[in-house]
């Protein structure tokens, strides 16, 4: 017996594993380049949350159409790829099936919802390729979308097509085969699906149909590790960081804006309430707000690789849709390419964000940051719970704060509020004038 195929296998496994593993130290550290953040509070709420959220797809049931469509291919990634630990398993042992003497009627049950999966995986990639390319759903035209995040979503849902017609044909040829009684095929009774495509392989010999079975195991397992790798490159790798990223979600009220402690320290110390001081005092003194990925926290820059680009946070954001130059997608998708950018110089030694570059300028305008309205819009649009909104916070805190960079009718507001406590110039102590007014406008009893 040759062992060619097992080293084979063996070798792609390996050789895979390695390009995953460096791959996923490279987002690590590219996520840790944000500051640290310790959001560990209701770990009950937190578990729930990703339950619902990352792994029951709650929000993805508010447009009902792409929510079924979706649930389909991810029911199928998860289900079908239950079958891939066979093909290891048989990969590593230079078995085939190893599982169908020991399961029975149960493997034949298996197999046939595996397929029925798999249709319904190509369905709904069908349909997705015909929303992006011929309806052309305005959420997927808009300018960010162009080059290589449009590329990159319709190679994937091809992949997904490609990969479940693999198991389709190697299924069919694997019983003709079985039923032929060739070598160590073996009959696992019938396949609903696969069975569609006997007619066209009855009339192949078997010589072909082993090599149409053999070549089919060989791409679909290929596939699978490549699809592996890629999805790290991917927005799709949003399948994995999905469940980290609901399980760090702000679980505060959407309303409910973060003050900044060395702000909060000085009007303490202003209104004489004792402040207590930091175990660790910083070196130096930090920003105000954020100019660059190292000024936003790990979770904003984790926010940001498990963006899936479907855009319902653009187009529900108000500024968007009347034309703005805002793009809460567009944002998340900046705060990656920042990172990416940095890390890839730092591994070639290079001066990673020492470069020149930040993410305010280079990346994201003012004329961005200042649309937006603070509505959380985009926060409760996103299906896993990513905050656009507090990047932008942070960015404009920093443009009014270091820079003094807001518009001049914005400064006009911050001092009036910081003089006369509203945005309006008139003085406290006329604010409750009207009510005056009003009370002698009253008619008696």
């Amino acid at each position: 017996m040759s062992f060619l195929p097992q080293l084979a296998f063996l070798v792609i496994l390996g050789i895979a594993s390695f390009i995953l593993v460096k791959r996923v130290k490279f987002l690590r550290r590219n996520i840790l380049l944000g500051k640290a953040e310790v959001r560990n509070d209701q770990p009950e709420k937190r578990w729930q949350t990703m339950a619902l959220v990352a792994f029951g797809q709650k929000k993805m049931f508010k447009r009902m159409l792409p929510a079924i469509l979706h649930l389909m291919v991810y029911v199928g990634f998860i289900v079908i790829n239950l079958e891939v630990l066979e093909f290891v398993i048989d990969g590593l042992a230079g078995t085939h099936r190893i599982f169908a003497p020991f399961l029975g009627s149960v493997y034949t049950l298996a197999m046939n919802i595996f397929e029925f999966l798999a249709v319904l995986v190509i369905l709904a990639c069908v349909v997705f390729l015909i929303r992006r390319n011929i309806l052309k759903v305005p959420r997927f035209t808009k300018p960010e979308m162009k080059g290589w995040p449009a590329l990159d979503a319709n190679v994937i849902l091809l992949i997904e097509i490609v990969l479940m017609f693999a198991i389709l044909k190697m299924n069919a040829a694997d019983q003709i085969l079985a039923s032929r009684g060739v070598g160590h095929y073996i009959p696992v009774g019938t396949l609903l699906f696969s069975s569609l495509f006997s007619p066209i392989f009855d009339n192949f010999s078997s010589e072909f149909l082993i090599a149409v079975e053999r070549i089919a195991w060989w791409f679909h397992i290929i596939g699978i590790l490549a699809f592996a790798v890629y999805v790290t490159y991917s927005k799709h790798l949003h399948i994995f960081l999905a469940f980290p990223n609901t399980w760090y979600s702000n679980l505060k009220p959407k309303g409910e804006m973060p003050n900044m402690p060395e702000v909060t320290n000085e009007v303490n110390m202003m209104l004489g309430v004792p402040a207590e001081a930091p175990a660790d005092p910083p070196a130096e003194i930090g920003r105000f707000g954020a100019k660059d990925i190292n000024d936003l926290s790990w979770i904003n820059v984790m926010n940001a690789y498990s963006c899936t680009e479907c855009g319902r946070c653009t187009a529900e954001c108000p500024a968007n849709l009347t034309g703005k130059k805002l793009s809460p997608r567009k944002i998340m998708m900046d705060v990656r390419d920042r990172a990416e950018e940095a890390g890839k110089s730092l591994d070639t030694g290079g001066k990673g964000l020492e470069d020149g570059k930040s993410l305010l300028g280079d990346y994201i305008s003012k004329e961005e940051l200042n649309a937006c309205t603070s509505c959380n819009a985009c926060v409760e649009a996103c299906p896993v719970n990513i905050d656009p909104l507090s990047i932008i916070l942070q960015m404009r805190r920093y443009v009014a704060m270091e820079e003094s960079g807001t518009p001049a009718q914005w400064n006009a507001m911050f001092q009036n509020m910081e003089t006369s406590f509203a945005p309006w110039k008139f003085s406290p102590q006329d604010r409750f004038n009207w009510a005056e007014r009003v009370k002698e406008q009253e008619i008696p009893d």
